[in-house]
């Protein structure tokens, strides 16, 4: 049996394209484009993209971030590749560390609305990835040093249209401390979001420090989280946390709750006014 040039080209052709897996059409992000994830089925609307990936909101306000993939979306139930628009970022923009594009660098005046977090070292990773983001805005994070007092704290602070209150929790579930605190806040000019952890520690990528999961820490009332996994660790506790935070690089490398409770707590408080 013989083929001709053009058959064998043909074939060729076709054993590329399957080699190479199926083509998806290229679909351009919107703001306000609703999409789905093919890989976890969780279907939002687009709020933000950066060079990283696009970020949705589903209609109970929860945020997740996906990274750019072919195929990985489905528009009106056909997958498609959701590409940047060109025009995103130009030679002369720089991505911050929280995936936006950058601003021109000067700081506002302190707006009057704030973010509170539970500690020190809360306060130092929303600086390390939102810091460029804050300081455009104009946002001051303050920690709160422990939150047991929270809804007397609220009502010193005075919350009003103008004057937002973002507040940052350690483990907000079901039947914690934390859920109980929040709740006795009622204030619509308040809004308090939280991650599941213990400690914002965990909420920073195992892989960031070669680890495919952070070791499993028992509690102990006598020990603090952060200490147990250093000891599990193998490595002092003292100098651990900057070295950790310097492994951050973007929101990447947080997990998808931690930047979810902060980004909302961002968009909540520069809507003052």
């Amino acid at each position: 049996m013989s083929f001709s040039g053009d058959i064998l080209d043909d074939f060729a052709q076709h054993e590329a394209r399957r080699r190479s897996g199926p083509s998806y059409p290229d679909v351009t992000v919107e703001m306000g484009m609703l999409v789905e994830d093919r890989g976890s089925h969780f279907t939002g609307d687009v709020v933000r993209w950066s060079a990283e990936g696009v970020t949705l909101q589903n209609r109970d306000d929860y945020v997740r971030h996906f990274g750019w993939k072919p195929g990985g979306f489905l528009i009106e139930g056909k997958p498609v590749t959701l590409v940047r628009p060109k025009q995103t970022a130009t030679a002369t923009q720089r991505i911050t560390a929280s995936g936006s594009v950058a601003g021109d660098g000067r700081a506002r005046v302190a707006a009057a609305s704030r973010i509170w977090v539970e500690g020190k070292h809360d306060a130092e990773l929303l600086e390390h990835v939102w810091g460029d983001d804050l300081r455009e805005l104009g946002v001051v994070v303050e920690p709160l040093h422990g939150a047991d007092d929270l809804a007397v704290m609220v009502a010193d602070f005075g919350p009003s249209p103008q004057r937002r209150l973002g507040v940052l929790l350690d483990h907000l579930v079901p039947g914690s401390k934390e859920t109980r605190i929040a709740q006795t806040v009622r204030d619509d000019n308040v809004l308090i979001t939280g991650h599941p952890f213990v400690d914002v520690w965990a909420g920073i990528r195992p892989k960031v420090v070669g680890l495919d999961a952070w070791p499993d820490v028992p509690f102990d009332p006598d020990v603090p989280w952060k200490e147990g996994l250093c000891a599990k660790l193998g490595v002092p506790f003292e100098g651990f946390w900057p070295k950790l935070r310097n492994q951050v690089n973007t929101f990447a490398d947080l997990t998808p709750e931690l930047v979810g409770a902060v980004e909302q707590l961002i968009d909540f408080v520069a809507e003052d006014g």
